[in-house]
């Protein structure tokens, strides 16, 4: 039996990753805002496999707050041997900046820092495991000077363009942390091939959320079919790093400073995360 871990599990395409090892007798710990649509999600499972429900964890957090990012890293270090697979599906969009209680602007916090957090402090149970592998939802492509390392947090000059470009570049170069923590894993930086027809979680303008609400009505496809690649990559994950979008494999994008990148993120991050407490 398998140990895969779903960020924002209970809603789009992180609750079809959810159903779909839950049936088929793997153990899912789900991580999501809603124990009721958790409970749903069950109840649904159940019907089919009565067993789900006692092969299945739900942990309430916020992943935009780093308090709770960390509080779930130290249950689920606590309470499993290894983990099989994380997918990194948490998604709350927001076209403005937004400063959480603690102090970080919010898209950075959930985009990255949370993910920065289960990366880093799951890797332990990551390498206990025969295949690992990590899917981050996080679209691959980004430029190589998108991130503003002496302002990451974007206290001046935000934009929606600007986080969303900075947020994908530093998950790429997460990668290159992750897999040269353990060259065994898996990690994958990934979007789909064209939109998905889920509920649209953010604080958006009224114009992209009707934009969002049409064109996925007319042109998104369901999250189970958007989920098919992503299933494939767990299911065969090949070590090192790569992108893709949907089922098609792209060319990871290289700079001469990657390495050296890598490594400053570290440093920037963990400066922020001190002087946030």
């Amino acid at each position: 039996m398998r140990t895969i871990v779903i960020t924002g599990g209970t809603d789009g395409m992180g609750a079809a990753l959810a159903r779909h090892y839950l049936r088929g007798g793997d153990r899912v710990a789900v991580i999501g805002r809603s124990r009721t649509k958790f409970e749903a999600l069950i109840a649904t499972v159940s019907g089919e496999d009565p067993s789900a429900a006692a092969r299945a964890e739900f942990i309430a957090a916020d992943l935009s707050l780093v308090g709770d990012a960390r509080r779930v890293v130290d249950r689920l270090s606590a309470g499993y041997e290894r983990i099989d697979a994380l997918a990194l599906a948490a998604s709350f969009i927001r076209q403005r900046r937004h400063a959480t209680a603690e102090g970080h602007e919010a898209s950075w916090a959930l985009f990255f820092l949370s993910k920065y957090l289960f990366v880093t402090g799951l890797a332990p149970l990551l390498r206990a495991a025969e295949r690992p592998v990590i899917v981050n939802t996080a679209v691959p492509g980004a430029r190589p000077d998108a991130i503003d390392f002496a302002d990451p947090e974007m206290t001046s000059g935000f934009t929606f363009k600007r986080s969303n470009a900075q947020q994908r570049r530093a998950n790429e170069l997460l990668g290159i942390l992750a897999t040269g923590d353990n060259p065994g894993l898996s990690y994958v930086t990934w979007g789909p091939a064209r939109l998905v027809r889920s509920g649209f979680a953010g604080e958006v303008g009224t114009g992209m959320r009707v934009t969002a609400a049409v064109l996925g009505t007319l042109l998104g496809q369901p999250s189970e079919s958007a989920v098919r690649p992503i299933i494939h990559l767990i299911d065969a994950p090949e070590p090192g790093r790569a992108a893709y979008r949907g089922a098609a494999k792209l060319a990871l994008p290289a700079g001469d400073h990657d390495e050296k990148d890598a490594l400053r993120l570290a440093a920037a991050v963990e400066a922020g995360l001190s002087s946030n407490g």
